[in-house]
């Protein structure tokens, strides 16, 4: 009988030893099921072949082309990535609707003698949880804010945090961007759907009695937007503001971004966009700067021009309950102490 999800953290003690998702290799790179593997019945280009043979020509025709293709791949996964797993082994598989590609794969498996189940609904049921989650439910958590300006070391209290017991959801680690115009990777991000799977198996693991750190945000982190039901708790959540020297931010700034100093040119690439708020002039002095190698001196003058203009300018529109917290070092012992000093005064802002 296939099983029924009624929330994400099933999956997490429904006791498979693998899920499965068979659909093709473009669909399970979108998004897919927190923990899955990927063995697709039908590659990209067999999908498509099989939708057209279907639509142009004939559809039985397209049923027994699909057969075979989905009987050589089957055969090459269970020669290949399941060649090592025993008789007790119980695989949980899933397709776009829990339709045929899951149905054959699974029959095939069952054949062999392993007991194997489906997801109810496929994919689409479990994605139907997520917005559910995400848009149509209010989340209840006690959510506070880590607020202040660029290089005030907010992701790394984060880590602190959690390094000291604390809960905390760091979205700028979902969503692999850092918050800023200079904050993609070169591995890019995300589709917003896998967002948004992240974003809620995290949720779910959250104890709602206890404080939830969270780094303040713009609704949107690169190219991401945070979810309607989680931007809407933050928007009505305390924080703290925590200030720091503009030397010591740099020196963090400088150290956080170590990764576009490698390539130069790069680096200049992302600042160009600036030029139309700073002029031709302030860019050809961050130009020079990344020549001269004088990474911590553009980050003070980025910080000083671009970041804390705009930041002081959103402040002053903010109307929530917060608290000053000036912080010294953001080295590991600085951040240690400032997460410890969070985690005393934490109730007392949350209530």
């Amino acid at each position: 009988m296939p099983v029924k999800l009624t929330s994400v953290t099933d999956l997490e003690t429904l006791g498979f030893d693998d899920i499965i998702d068979v659909r093709a290799p473009s669909e399970f790179a979108e998004d897919h099921v927190p923990g899955a593997i990927n063995l697709p019945v039908l590659s990209d280009a067999e999908r498509a072949e099989v939708g057209t043979i279907y639509v142009q020509q004939d559809s039985f025709l397209a049923r027994k082309i699909g057969a075979a293709m989905v009987s050589r791949n089957a055969a090459a996964h269970l020669e290949g990535p399941l060649a090592d797993r025993d008789g007790g082994w119980r695989p949980l598989v899933y397709c776009w609707r829990g339709g045929q590609r899951s149905g054959s794969f699974a029959s095939i498996l069952s054949q062999i003698g392993w007991r194997v189940e489906l997801i109810d609904g496929g994919y689409k049921s479990y994605r139907k949880l997520v917005v559910k989650a995400l848009y149509d439910t209010p989340i209840d958590l006690r959510i506070i804010l880590l607020d202040g300006g660029t290089g005030t070391g907010k992701t790394a209290l984060l880590q602190s945090l959690k390094a000291q017991g604390a809960q905390m959801l760091d979205l700028e680690g979902l969503a692999e961007h850092r918050g800023s115009l200079l904050g993609g990777f070169a591995s890019g991000q995300p589709s917003q759907k896998m967002f948004e799977s992240r974003l809620v198996a995290e949720i779910e693991r959250l104890d709602p009695e206890k404080p939830v750190y969270v780094e303040a945000e713009s609704n949107k982190i690169g190219d991401l937007l945070i979810p309607p039901s989680l931007w809407a708790v933050m928007l009505g959540a305390p924080a703290f503001r925590i200030s720091c020297s503009l030397a010591e931010r740099a020196r963090f700034t400088a150290q956080s971004y170590a990764d576009l100093t490698v390539d130069p040119s790069e680096l200049r690439a992302r600042l160009h966009p600036l030029k139309t708020f700073h002029g031709a002039e302030q860019l050809a002095a961050w130009d020079q700067m990344i020549a001269d190698k004088a990474y911590e001196a553009l980050a003070a003058s980025l910080i000083e021009v671009h970041y804390d203009p705009r930041y002081n300018k959103s402040a002053a529109r903010r109307d929530r309950v917060e608290r000053a917290l000036d912080v010294i070092r953001l080295d590991e012992a600085g951040l240690s102490e400032t997460a410890a000093r969070i985690i005393a005064m934490g109730d007392i802002l949350d209530r």
